[in-house]
Parts: structure tokens; C-alpha cells; sequence
């Protein structure tokens, strides 16, 4: 890749970088203002999990509906506009008086974050050439997990402390970084290739825009079916994680602040883990990274069923983070490369979403487990079947690209 290329990549996956770190704050802002919020709004802990689930159900239209326009109108614009309709609608959070206000801006809060993902990933993807493709997204979703950490020490401050100030936050940044995409953010040159093409006397004709329908041509349908179960029990696995970790500390007789200090380690470890992640994925054959991640999603799993100790249950946490977390930038990266250039927005906003209604059930599952008595144990051994059909259906993708 020449001097333009690299600075053309750099340029891309920073600023995507940047979008996956607000992201990452606003998974942990739920969870940290959970108690402010409640005390604020007079919720029961029924109306606390309908709130929590609201912002993961906005992310399904978004993920549908923004990768589709991105294929036809361009990445930039519509990742623009993503991020501007979250930011927006994140402010309103702290500015709404009633629960039924607030599940409407919480909604379409995560609609504009759900628009964006499969962008940042497809304009990840498109930065770069194939060879390259699974370090670039790694790099820039580590960006999540970086966030998430950076509002959990945040939370631990005196600022943090106010939950209004974690949506102020939230919304600010991102109108910050607005500017700097505006300004610097360079379109896919991929999509500016696909979308036109010069004929031999010089006329621009349009390329066929790809669809919906074109995910279940015979090229194309087996592929779609194997990532989308792969998405959904992952994405599954990940938010139990995201959601429960603490409280599964709880459960196991750890207080909240060390079930807290976990989910640090967790979200530290699922930084390097993604990036080493991504890098294998362009070094290594495909099925010995698949094989690698869910086997270390196992290990982890197993350890923090089996630990005994603090600095066990430690170790095991950034184990999972790792695994699961780097899985879940992989799984990404493999959306950028089964999709031709036409409908690879579109593939990974669907894959996206079917991955997102799997992180809605699992927190539900979870909860019932909980509520039914099965404690930490039987939450933990529930997420291994799921890794387990994942891996199994990952295999067959590569086998077929």
C-alpha cells in the first residue's frame, strides 16, 4: 500500500476507533447510572430491566437500516448522521422527566449507535487491502472495551458519581468527534469504485446496488446463515457477560466492588485480546483462530466456574474478556470479508442484528437462571453450549471462503 493508502487507513480506523470507544461507554453507561436513574425516576427493578433493554432493541432497526443506506448513499454520510442521532438523543436522556419519555430517546439513542456499528466495521474492512482486514478491525473495536473501561474509572469519581453526568459525557464527545469526520474522515474507496465505474468512452455508468435479497442468492446464502448463528449465540454469551459479570461475583460471595474491579480486568484484557485476535486472523489459517477463541472462551468459562480465590476469579475474568470480547472483533472482521464491496454494509447490518437480538435473550436468560436458583454456576455452564454451536458453525464459514 502506498504513502496515500497508509495515511488513508490510519485516518479511517482512528476515527472509527474513536466512534467504537463512545460505543464502549455507552454499553457500561446503563448499567453505572442504573441506580441514579431508579432513585430519579421511581423504577421498580422491572422497569429498570425494561430500560436496560430498550437501548439494545434500538440497536436492531439501526443495525438494519444503516448499513443498507451506507451501500447505497456512502459510508461517510450515514455514519455521520449515526453518531449525530445518538449524541442528540443521549443528551435527551438527562433531560426527560417521565419513564416513557425515557425509553423513547433511550430507544432511539441506540438506533443512531446500531446504525453506526456495521459502518465502522465496513469502513474498517474497506481501509485496507484483504490481507489486512482482520488487525484493522481489530484495532478499531478495540476501541469498545477501552471505553467501557475508561467509564467504569470514571464512575469511580466524584463527577461519576452523578448518573446525569454519564449522559452528558455520552452525548458530548461524540458531538465532538462530528468535526473530525466531517473534516478528515475519507469516503471507502472501495464503495467509490463499486458505485461508478469509467467506460471506455469515458461515461460514468452506476453499478447495481446490491439488497436485501442478494444475502440469499446461491452465492451468497450459506455463507449468511452460518455468520448469523455465529453472531447471535456470541453476542449471546457476550452481553450474559457485560450485564451479569458483577453480579455473578456477587453470587459467588465476592462484594460488588471486587465483581466491579472484574469487569475492569475484563474490559482491559478484551483490549489486547481483540487486537492479537484480529492480527492472527490475517497470519494465521482461519480455523486455528476460530479454533483459538473458542477454545479460550471454554477455558475461561471453566476457570471462573471452577475458581476459588479472588486473584483466581481475576485471572479468569480477563481470561473470558479476552476471548470473548477479541471473538466478537473477529467475528466482525470475517462479516468484512465474506460480503462483496455491493452488499457488505447491508451483510454486516443484518449479521449485526440478529447477533444484537442474541444480546437482548441473554441477560433475559440469565436472569431467569438466577431467578430459578441455578446461582453463578449454572449461568456460566448455560454460555457453554452456546460457544460450543458458534464455533461448530464458524468452522463451516471458512470452509466456504
Amino acid at each position: 500500500m502506498d504513502q496515500s493508502g497508509n495515511k488513508h487507513a490510519i485516518i479511517t480506523v482512528g476515527i472509527c476507533f474513536l466512534i467504537a470507544v463512545i460505543e464502549g461507554m455507552d454499553i457500561q453507561a446503563a448499567g453505572i447510572a442504573a441506580a441514579g436513574i431508579r432513585e430519579y425516576f421511581g423504577l421498580d427493578s422491572s422497569q429498570l430491566g425494561i430500560f436496560f433493554s430498550t437501548g439494545i432493541l434500538g440497536l436492531l432497526p439501526g443495525a438494519l437500516v444503516g448499513g443498507r443506506i451506507a451501500d447505497r448513499i456512502g459510508r461517510k454520510a450515514v455514519l455521520i448522521w449515526s453518531v449525530a442521532i445518538f449524541a442528540i438523543f443521549t443528551l435527551c436522556t438527562v433531560w426527560v422527566n417521565s419513564f416513557n419519555t425515557l425509553l423513547v430517546v433511550r430507544f432511539l439513542a441506540g438506533a443512531g449507535l446500531g446504525a453506526a456499528m456495521p459502518i465502522l466495521i465496513t469502513l474498517a474492512s474497506e481501509a485496507v487491502s484483504v490481507e489486512k482486514r482482520g488487525r484493522a478491525v481489530g484495532l478499531m473495536y478495540c476501541g469498545m472495551p477501552v471505553g467501557a473501561a475508561i467509564l467504569s474509572l470514571v464512575a469511580s469519581t466524584e463527577f461519576g458519581a452523578n448518573w446525569k453526568n454519564i449522559f452528558y459525557l455520552g452525548g458530548l464527545l461524540p458531538i465532538i468527534v462530528i468535526p473530525v469526520m466531517v473534516w478528515l474522515l475519507p469516503e471507502s474507496k472501495e464503495y467509490l469504485k463499486a458505485k461508478s465505474e469509467v467506460k471506455t468512452d469515458g461515461a460514468v455508468a452506476s453499478v447495481s446496488q446490491g439488497s436485501f435479497k442478494d444475502l440469499f442468492n446461491s452465492k451468497n446464502l450459506l455463507q449468511t446463515l452460518f455468520i448469523w448463528v455465529s453472531y447471535f449465540f456470541t453476542l449471546m454469551v457476550v452481553y450474559i457477560m457485560l450485564s451479569w459479570l458483577p453480579s455473578l461475583f456477587t453470587e459467588l460471595g465476592f462484594t460488588r466492588k471486587e465483581g466491579a474491579t472484574a469487569q475492569f480486568y475484563f474490559m482491559l484484557s478484551a483490549a489486547v485480546g481483540t487486537i492479537i485476535l484480529g492480527m492472527l486472523t490475517d497470519r494465521w489459517k482461519k480455523a486455528y483462530v476460530i479454533i483459538l477463541m473458542y477454545g479460550g472462551i471454554l477455558s475461561g468459562l471453566l476457570a471462573l466456574n471452577a475458581a476459588d480465590s479472588l486473584t483466581q476469579m481475576y485471572l479468569a475474568s480477563a481470561l473470558v474478556g479476552a476471548f470473548v470480547i477479541g471473538c466478537q472483533g473477529v467475528l466482525y472482521a470475517f462479516g468484512g470479508i465474506v460480503y462483496p464491496t455491493e452488499v457488505r454494509g447491508t451483510g454486516v447490518g443484518v449479521a449485526s442484528a440478529v447477533g444484537r437480538i442474541g444480546a437482548m435473550l441473554g441477560p433475559t436468560i440469565a436472569g431467569s437462571l438466577l431467578t430459578a436458583g441455578f446461582g453463578a454456576a449454572g449461568v456460566i455452564s448455560a454460555a457453554i453450549p452456546c460457544i460450543v454451536i458458534s464455533a461448530v458453525f464458524m468452522l463451516l464459514l471458512i470452509r466456504r471462503i
